[in-house]
C-alpha cells in the first residue's frame, strides 16, 4: 500500500492569506474599486479593537479563531461611499461622518460578506465547517483600546495592513489556535458556486408555469345568498 503525500501542509500563514483575498475580493467587487495588502505581515502578541471603526467576528467548528478589522476614518468612509454609490444611492443621500449608524451597518454587512467568503472558502479547500457569529461594530475614540477575550489554547495573532484606492489605510487581524492542515490523499478542490449559474439551472430545472387555475364552482354558501336575492 502506498503512502499518503504528507508533504502538503496548510498553516496560520495560509489560513491568513486565504483571509485578505477574500478581504480584497470581496470589497473590490463591492466598491468596484482596487484593494491591496501589503506582502509583509506582522506577528503580534493579542488582537485589538481600535480606533476609528473596529469590527470583529468570532468564528468556530474544524478551528476557532477571531477576526477584526480596525478601520481609519477616511477608509472607512471611502469603502461606504464607493459602495453606495455603486449600489445607486446619490451622493447627496449620503451620511458624512464615520460615526453616522449606517456607516457602521455597512461596514457590518461588508463584514459579514468577507467572513463568509472566507468560510466558503474554507470549506471547499481544507474540507472542513467553521461557523461565524454576526459581526459587532464600534467607533471608537483615540483613547479607547478594547481586547477581545477568545478561548483559544495556543493563540497565534497576526496583522495585515490594507490599502484602499485612495491609499487610506485599515488593518485586518487574526487570531486562531495554532494549528496545521496536512494533506491526506490528493483531491481537487471545488471551484466556487457561481450565483448566477445556479439561478439558472434552477430556472431551467423548474417546472412550466401552471394555467390560471378554472373558476371554481359555486359554493353552498354562494347558492343561499342567491336563493335570498343578495
Amino acid at each position: 500500500m502506498s503512502k499518503p503525500d504528507n508533504s502538503v501542509v496548510f498553516g496560520t500563514e495560509d489560513i491568513l492569506l486565504s483571509l485578505c483575498n477574500s478581504v480584497t475580493r470581496v470589497l473590490s467587487v463591492a466598491t468596484q474599486s482596487q484593494l491591496r495588502f501589503s506582502g509583509m505581515v506582522q506577528r503580534i502578541s493579542k488582537t485589538c479593537l481600535k480606533p476609528d471603526i473596529g469590527c470583529f467576528v468570532l468564528f468556530d467548528g474544524g478551528f476557532s479563531g477571531l477576526v477584526v478589522i480596525n478601520f481609519s476614518a477616511p477608509a472607512a468612509m471611502e469603502l461606504y461611499e464607493t459602495y453606495m454609490l455603486t449600489m445607486g444611492m446619490a451622493k447627496e443621500e449620503l451620511a458624512t461622518s464615520h460615526t453616522a449608524d449606517e456607516v457602521s451597518n455597512v461596514m457590518g454587512e461588508l463584514m459579514n460578506q468577507i467572513v463568509g467568503d472566507f468560510t466558503g472558502k474554507v470549506a471547499r479547500e481544507l474540507q472542513t465547517h467553521i461557523t461565524q457569529n454576526q459581526p459587532k461594530m464600534l467607533v471608537l475614540n483615540k483613547q479607547v483600546m478594547l481586547s477581545v477575550d477568545t478561548n483559544l489554547d495556543a493563540p497565534e495573532s497576526r496583522r495585515v495592513t490594507f490599502y484602499t484606492a485612495r491609499n487610506n489605510i485599515f488593518y485586518l487581524e487574526l487570531a486562531i489556535d495554532r494549528t496545521e492542515f496536512i494533506k491526506l490523499v490528493d483531491f481537487k478542490a471545488p471551484d466556487a458556486p457561481d450565483p448566477d449559474a445556479l439561478i439558472d439551472a434552477a430556472c431551467a430545472g423548474a417546472p412550466a408555469s401552471t394555467p390560471a387555475a378554472a373558476v371554481s364552482a359555486p359554493s353552498d354558501h354562494s347558492d343561499l345568498l342567491d336563493s335570498l336575492g343578495m
